[in-house]
């Protein structure tokens, strides 16, 4: 990876998301990112985080790395000159207050109309786009995710500089992972 390569991006849902047992998740996060990074680069530097959690890599502030992790699932995403965000979610019931807060009153109407199980899924995609895209942005839920447009069957966006994509990891979850379009800087 030298300056002018492309800018790439890798998630890891495929090979790092991974169900855990009893380990701590946040731990087999970090390993899934440690596995990551080797696959990528052939090496693996320690991640550290900032004071506000968000990981990165001394070491490599080329690179920019981003975890989530719900339920028994764990996501890693490893992006070449770019901020990422991922996020997973585990689709559960979605109550009145969690719909309001992620989505715009046409929205809501959309997804009141379809039947549970459905409804329950595009509601954690919607939610995994949010978070993975303020992940991106470097703000975590202080850039309130929740005043991101995301549409019932919508798979890819922008929002402001990043661009975002829903994928079927074959997990049961949605996993979602954004990226800027900006070289990383360091983060703390």
């Amino acid at each position: 990876m030298t300056p002018g390569e492309p800018i790439t991006l890798t998630c890891a849902p495929i090979t790092a998301v991974v169900r855990r047992s009893t380990v701590d998740l946040r731990a087999t996060a970090r390993a899934a990112l440690h596995d990551l990074q080797v696959a990528i680069t052939g090496s693996a530097s320690t991640v550290a985080s900032t004071p506000e959690g968000r990981p990165y890599l001394p070491d490599r502030p080329d690179l920019g790395v981003s975890i989530a992790h719900d339920g028994d699932l764990v996501a890693a995403a490893v992006g070449v000159g770019v901020r990422v965000g991922i996020d997973v979610q585990v689709p559960t019931r979605a109550g009145a207050g969690m719909l309001r807060r992620c989505c715009p009153p046409a929205t809501r109407v959309a997804l009141a109309a379809l039947d549970d199980e459905h409804r329950d899924h595009e509601l954690a995609r919607i939610w995994a786009v949010q978070e993975a895209c303020v992940k991106a942005q470097g703000t975590g839920l202080a850039g309130r995710p929740w005043r991101i447009p995301v549409h019932i069957g919508q798979h890819d966006g922008r929002w402001h500089e990043h661009h975002w994509h829903s994928i079927d990891a074959g997990v049961g979850a949605p996993v979602s992972i954004a990226h800027g379009t900006h070289r990383e800087r360091d983060p703390r």
